[in-house]
């Protein structure tokens, strides 16, 4: 059996006004059901402290968090190798709630975007409000970028992190190095 690997397999763009950089294999687990449900909120509490995180919301640090993707569908991010271990914690959990749980790790891609002009890069791709009075840390985004879905949500002062289908990778990374060119800055910031 072959070793799992990235999509693009570590691809890495240093060249423009932000750093674009392929996430190493990240634990993704997709969590479908009624959010308000005690069954369900007692799954989520067993593999992620914090239990539910509130709409349009990410609570991630590393590898490790939580976002909310719709009123009935949370992504859980983990280390790659964990992904097994949770699923099955989960669905222990649920017991008989109607829910669906799957591990989705290898089914996407996902980026950083660093630097000081991140928010330029991602302002030219997704129709969000990028400003940082209106997307700060804490908040997440399911959105179109170019003509794909993605995710992201801000992991520091200067940082940005996406996610999208592994088949697509390499459309959204190409779409993140033009975006990033040198000398393209919008000042979305400012």
């Amino acid at each position: 059996m072959s070793d799992p690997i990235t999509a693009l397999n570590g691809a890495v763009s240093q060249d423009g006004i932000a750093e674009i950089r392929e996430v190493p294999l990240q634990g993704m687990i997709t969590l479908r059901g009624d959010l308000g449900d005690k069954a369900v909120q007692k799954a989520v509490a067993a593999v992620v402290p914090d239990g539910v995180p509130a709409k349009a919301t990410a609570r991630i640090s590393g590898q490790e968090g939580i976002a909310w993707m719709s009123p009935d569908e949370v992504l859980i991010l983990c280390a790659y190798g964990d992904v097994p271990e949770r699923v099955s914690k989960l669905q222990d959990a649920l017991g008989d709630a109607h829910a669906l749980v799957v591990n989705v790790s290898d089914a996407r891609a996902s980026f950083t975007i660093e630097g000081a002009h991140a928010r330029d890069v991602l302002a030219k791709l997704c129709p969000v409000d990028l400003a940082p009075e209106s997307f700060a840390l804490g908040m997440f985004r399911r959105t179109r970028m170019a003509q794909v879905p993605a995710a992201l949500w801000q992991t520091g002062e200067a940082g940005f992190q996406v996610i999208c289908f592994r088949s697509q990778a390499q459309y959204v990374f190409d779409l993140l190095c033009v975006a990033a060119q040198p000398g393209s800055e919008v000042s979305v910031s400012s």
